[in-house]
């Protein structure tokens, strides 16, 4: 049902235009290009109103595309996102042959490619062209409607699926998501994630002839930090049968080496399968820097203070293995020749919010490998096989 060459090239293509996270509009409007061209009214291709709740802003929202169809059938939906991480920029994709793992696309630049996930698009882009293909050659075919979404700003927190305009999107029956990954996984589930900052203020002296009368905000956050590793509550956290992970990704502050630093600032994160030990990490983390806040003290008795923000990025979701959508996932790829398993993933997916929207989604790969370096590649075998899954989704 596919052209292999001609949805390599759009691969290709896709991949060479520059587009990280709230920089997509150039990827939307060539996949709206060729949407157009291929045969989609260009009223059933809309943008919503995302990147308007981002933090970053951006210069585009989602891209919504509506495939009208026999509205007895189950309707279906396929996603993917548009963004790349920054070591991506400059991408030059060139196609070689692997002795260990066949024909594959990197970039012939010092860049990461950027398959994650503009190989999903591609793969989506590919499908609806092949459908409309078969509706001409098959006029009194009954196809499925069908919707395919391309979100923006996954990398940086899932923000295009979080804020993604439900209403544009419609009834929603059976959904498949494409992300990183190869094709013999299907991901049913995905685990859950908070964001936290905190800025922890000191009181400055000079460090050569008053230390004593400054409250250092790094002993501070080094206090804290550390009775959270001595306590198992830093990286993986096993507790009970219970699971997570925690980390301090990033730490700044502090201007010279003589003053006794005022202030900090910090963001971290907990992960967990477990909504309810996720927040009990996060509680934890909490009362490590509050205490360690109050331990460190100048000489005349002042401590120092903690300011915390919290967020959510996104709730743990597991679909049941009989699901619509995972018993339709391992069909078509039995049929393409895949035993795919079934796996709950250990990172947040845009699936996570799509399941908060009322979509349960599963999502497999699309042969994306060392993704976010620049030994990422393409395994072009999966990428095509993901090109035909995605074109049985829309005509079968």
């Amino acid at each position: 049902m596919i052209d292999s060459a001609t949805a390599l090239e759009r691969f290709i293509a896709l991949t060479s235009i520059p587009g990280r996270s709230g920089e997509e509009a150039d990827v939307a409007r060539q996949i709206t290009d060729w949407l157009v061209q291929a045969g989609v009214p260009a009223e059933d291709i809309l943008h919503d109103s995302a990147h308007q709740h981002s933090r970053i802003g951006g210069n585009c929202g989602n891209l919504i595309v509506t495939l009208r169809g026999d509205d007895s059938l189950p309707r279906r939906m396929l996603s993917a996102h548009m963004d790349t991480v920054p070591v991506c920029l400059g991408a030059q994709p060139i196609v070689r042959e692997d002795p260990a793992l066949g024909k594959i696309v990197t970039s012939s630049a010092d860049t990461g490619l950027g398959a994650d996930d503009r190989a999903g698009c591609a793969a989506i882009v590919t499908a609806i062209q092949a459908r409309l293909e078969y509706a001409r050659q098959n006029p009194d075919a009954r196809l499925p409607p069908a919707v395919a979404t391309f979100l923006i700003q996954e990398e940086i927190g899932l923000v295009g699926a979080r804020y993604l305009d439900r209403e544009l999107v419609g009834k929603v029956d059976l959904a498949f998501n494409f992300d990183g990954g190869t094709m013999d996984k299907i991901r049913h589930g995905a685990t859950g994630g908070e964001r936290m900052q905190i800025v922890i203020r000191g009181h400055a002296s000079h460090a050569g002839v008053a230390p004593e009368k400054g409250v250092n905000a790094i002993v501070i956050a080094a206090k804290a930090i550390t009775e959270l590793q001595d306590r198992g509550l830093m990286g993986l956290i096993e507790i009970d049968g219970k699971r997570g992970t925690s980390n301090v990704g990033v730490i700044a502050g502090g201007e010279a080496t003589n003053v006794v630093t005022p202030e900090v600032t910090l963001k971290v994160e907990a992960r967990s399968h477990d909504g309810a030990f996720r927040g009990w990490i996060v509680d934890q983390i909490r009362a490590a820097f509050e205490k360690a806040a109050t331990e460190v003290r100048d000489v005349s008795g002042r401590c120092g203070t903690i300011q915390w923000a919290s967020q959510v990025d996104y709730e743990a979701f597991v679909l049941p293995e009989d699901h619509p959508s995972v018993l339709q996932a391992t069909g078509l790829l039995q049929k393409l020749g895949y035993d795919a398993k079934c796996e709950v993933a250990n990172g947040g997916l845009d699936a996570n919010w799509l399941y908060q929207h009322g979509i349960a989604a599963v999502t497999l790969g699309c042969g994306q490998s060392a993704i976010h370096t620049v030994d990422e590649h393409l395994l072009v075998d999966h990428y095509l096989a993901a090109c035909r899954f995605a074109a049985e989704v829309l005509i079968a």
